[in-house]
C-alpha cells in the first residue's frame, strides 16, 4: 500500500542500500537513502518525516547505536527496524527498536513489516 511518508534506508553499503531502495519503491513505498547515521540525522533535522527507518548497525562516521541514541534524544516518532548482521534482539529491544531482522534479510518479511508501519500514517 503506497504511503506519502517515505522509508528512510540507513545503510553504508552502496549496493545493499540501492537494492533496498529499489525493492521498496517497486512495492509502492517511496524511499530515501542515507549512507550512515549522520547523513540520516541531517535528513531528519532537515524535515524528513519517514514512516519507518531501516537501520544498519555497523557504519562509519555514526553507527546505528549512536543514531538510535540521537534519534531518541530528538524525540522522533519514526519507528526503527534494525537490518544488520550484528546485534541481538534483547539489546535492541532495550534500545527502543521495534524489530530486528538479520542479514541477509527475507524481502517478503521486510516488506510486510514496512507495510504494517507505513499504513498507519
Amino acid at each position: 500500500m503506497p504511503t506519502s511518508h517515505p522509508v528512510l534506508v540507513v545503510e553504508d553499503d552502496t549496493d545493499v542500500r540501492e537494492a533496498m531502495v529499489q525493492v521498496l519503491e517497486s512495492a509502492g513505498h517511496p524511499a530515501v537513502p542515507a549512507g550512515d547515521g549522520q547523513d540520516a540525522l541531517e535528513q531528519l533535522d532537515g524535515g524528513l518525516i519517514p514512516c519507518v527507518i531501516l537501520l544498519d548497525l555497523m557504519m562509519p562516521r555514526m553507527d546505528g547505536w549512536e543514531f538510535i541514541e540521537q534519534h531518541h534524544r530528538r524525540k522522533s516518532r519514526a519507528p526503527i527496524i534494525v537490518v544488520s548482521a550484528y546485534g541481538s534482539r534483547e539489546e535492541l529491544r532495550k534500545a527502543g527498536v521495534i524489530a530486528y531482522m538479520r542479514k541477509p534479510v527475507d524481502i517478503d518479511a521486510l516488506l510486510a513489516m514496512v507495510d504494517e508501519h507505513c499504513r498507519r500514517q
